[in-house]
């Protein structure tokens, strides 16, 4: 298990030590899906949920769990993030909601897991404002898209 950073000497769980590393600017892209059935999608496409406007509060909820990833993730560093943004994509033809979302800081770690878990949050509202209407929602596809600055550079996927 030395080959993972997360692991001590004696194999036990760790926060890694970045303080010797430089801060540097650091971008992460996230995906993931939600897809209904055809009513509510057109629902929340026609913002007609009792609710109120589901992308516009999975949008919010989206960024406020970026802020919050290191209090749900333990191993996960606060990061000073600098900016985050949550986007939407509707395919009528799937019945399906494209979540994206966007994190940057510059500092001495990425943002992977915030970006993770913004789309993650973002789509669990989306199920909670919704499960009135539909039980079977499905959340899936949650996956990473790219990721600039630090040593290992610019992944995309």
């Amino acid at each position: 298990m030395n080959d993972f950073t997360h692991f001590n000497q004696e194999n036990r769980a760790r926060m890694v030590d970045v303080t010797d590393k430089p801060d540097t600017r650091r971008i992460a892209v996230a995906k993931g899906e939600v897809t209904v059935n055809a009513d509510l999608f057109k629902m929340i496409e026609g913002g007609g949920m009792k609710k109120g406007d589901v992308l516009s509060v999975a949008q919010i909820a989206g960024i406020m769990g970026a802020k919050r990833t290191p209090d749900i993730i333990p191993m996960c560093h606060t990061v000073g993030i600098t900016g985050a943004d949550i986007s939407f994509g509707l395919d009528a033809e799937r019945k399906t909601i494209e979540i994206t979302a966007k994190v940057t800081c510059t500092g001495t770690t990425g943002v992977e897991m915030e970006a993770l878990t913004a789309v993650s949050v973002a789509a669990l509202t989306i199920y909670d404002m919704c499960k009135a209407v539909q039980k079977d929602i499905v959340i899936g596809n949650i996956r990473l898209m790219e990721k600039l600055g630090g040593k290992s550079g610019h992944y995309l996927a």
